[in-house]
């Protein structure tokens, strides 16, 4: 490890030993197969850190329950005032902790403070939560009767986190956790770990401010497969939230279905942006490029299909290759960067095996090469493609997790909403319109049929306040804002009798 990363470390809290298992406010030893934590943005070792056993997810869930019987009991406020002071710390570490997730993930610097910005943001949110989480009352058909609802703590809740969003989606999930009375377990990205232990280290700290708070409110555990195999079969933990992959997706759900548990799903995207004949082109562009760019294309809601106009897809696309020209390709510490490297070397060869894929199913393909003069060696930079095709290649039916903008023609509104419903997946949307029917039409039943549909902005930037996720195999689950918080909650439906009589429901009579 370099002095310059050890610093940073130091200045996020974490000790001189690094692990991969901390179980609340220890850190553990951790006897599982070391982990080389490398860098993207040039391949460089960053630490090597033990990981977690299959077994060691069972020692963190039994902290996290007897912690959640405690935890459960603070009033919510109170609670609220843990995540208040988590949002304070945040702010103190905002600059270190994304020069981290700049240093571990790759992301252009202004991306990454963005990200710490919606852990901020969240813990924000959940504060103000912490005095709403509200019940109903509902009229009783029985005669001095009343039916109420209350919404108790669930239990400690297991999050398994994936490397393009390596603290914010963590966030979104444990700051309504804690305030709903639930701990958590977290597994973070294999690709990511530092960024984990950092967030941990920053909670420890808020942790220790707090009396009354118990110590495993948050737990973390690094490791492969089988710590997330093991964590989506622990009973202790109720209800697990995962964010990755659809395979990963399915396969933690079938492990928590199979113990009656609960699972929130957030998985692949394969986003889709229709440009309408009324839209603002100046305004389409820009929106494409950031969603369809961004992040080296590696977000859960990166555009990758547009459906353009016949009227208006020459045009188009002639701004979008000018724009795609000049795109400031690099080290992504850099402040002039837009686009920084991909995660990995699978990440490339996965990109040239859809690019090879496109070519043979009559795709013209602009773009899409590797990057190696002016930017870091070791990394693995490239160019972001634009690549017209038809829209029934069978490519453009799955995500690759790559800067890949498939882009495809259409004549009618209702033509362009089937090409764009006709995949597997249902997360973001967009349409770009100046025509109020148009974004009507996108955003009716028989619209768009993701779980974000967005008017004249691009498929990716969601905030805080509204819920976040989709539909069909992106998973059904909903993170952060409007009434997600109850999913980390159990509701209980109470009739209280305040009468001296017994009348029962439905008018039934029984006398003994």
């Amino acid at each position: 490890m370099n002095s310059e990363t050890r610093t940073l470390l130091n200045r996020l809290g974490l000790p001189q030993r690094l692990t991969g298992l901390a179980v609340g406010c220890e850190w553990h030893p951790a006897s599982g197969s070391p982990l080389a934590v490398r860098s993207p943005i040039d391949g460089a070792e960053l630490a090597v850190i033990g990981t977690a056993r299959p077994e060691d997810v069972a020692q963190a869930s039994a902290a996290a329950h007897e912690a959640f019987l405690a935890w459960r009991m603070v009033p919510a406020p109170v609670r609220g005032e843990f995540v208040r002071r988590l949002g304070m710390a945040l702010r103190e570490h905002k600059e270190d902790l994304a020069a981290l997730v700049t240093l571990e993930a790759g992301k252009i610097v202004a991306e990454s403070l963005g990200e710490v910005q919606e852990m901020i943001d969240i813990c924000d949110f959940a504060v103000g939560l912490s005095r709403q989480l509200e019940g109903r009352t509902m009229p009783s058909e029985r005669p001095a009767h009343r039916l109420m609802e209350q919404w108790h703590p669930l239990g400690p809740v297991g999050v398994i986190t994936a490397f393009n969003f390596p603290v914010a989606v963590w966030a979104w999930n444990a700051a309504l956790a804690w305030v709903c009375g639930d701990t958590v377990v977290w597994k973070p990205s294999e690709k990511t770990p530092l960024c984990a232990l950092a967030c941990q280290a920053i909670v420890n700290g808020v942790v220790g401010s707090l009396p009354g708070c118990p110590a495993a409110l948050s737990s973390v555990v690094i490791g492969g497969r089988d710590v997330g195999q093991a964590l989506a079969a622990a009973v202790r933990l109720p209800l697990i939230s995962a964010t990755g992959s659809v395979p990963m997706g399915r396969a933690v759900g079938q492990a928590v279905a199979a113990r009656l548990g609960r699972s929130l799903l957030e998985l692949g995207g394969n986003n889709g942006m229709i440009v309408t004949p009324s839209a603002d082109l100046e305004l389409a562009t820009r929106a494409i490029t950031f969603a369809a760019a961004g992040t080296c294309g590696q977000r859960c809601t990166t555009l990758r299909r547009l459906i353009v106009h016949n009227s208006r897809a020459d045009e188009l696309l002639t701004r979008l290759k000018k724009v795609y020209e000049r795109l400031a390709i690099g080290d992504p510490r850099q402040s002039e960067t837009l686009v920084g490297p991909l995660i990995d070397e699978a990440a490339w060869q996965a990109m040239q095996a859809a690019l090879a894929e496109a070519t043979a199913a009559g795709g013209r393909v602009i773009g899409g090469d590797r990057v190696t003069q002016g930017v870091p060696a070791g990394g693995v930079y490239v160019r972001p493609a634009l690549v017209e095709i038809v829209p029934g290649a069978p490519i453009v039916q799955r995500e690759t997790f790559a800067p890949i903008l498939y882009v495809m023609r259409y004549e009618a509104l209702e033509e362009a909403i089937r090409i764009h419903n006709d995949v597997p997946q249902g997360l973001s949307s967009a349409i770009i319109t100046t025509d109020v029917r148009e974004a009507e039409s996108f955003m009716a039943a028989d619209g768009s049929d993701c779980g974000l549909a967005n008017v004249n902005i691009g498929t990716s930037g969601a905030e805080i306040g509204g819920a976040f996720g989709g539909e069909k195999e992106t998973g059904g689950g909903r993170e952060s804002g409007s009434d997600s918080w109850r999913a980390y909650m159990r509701r209980q439906t109470n009739t209280i009798n305040f009468g001296s009589d017994l009348p029962l429901a439905q008018g039934i009579r029984f006398d003994p």
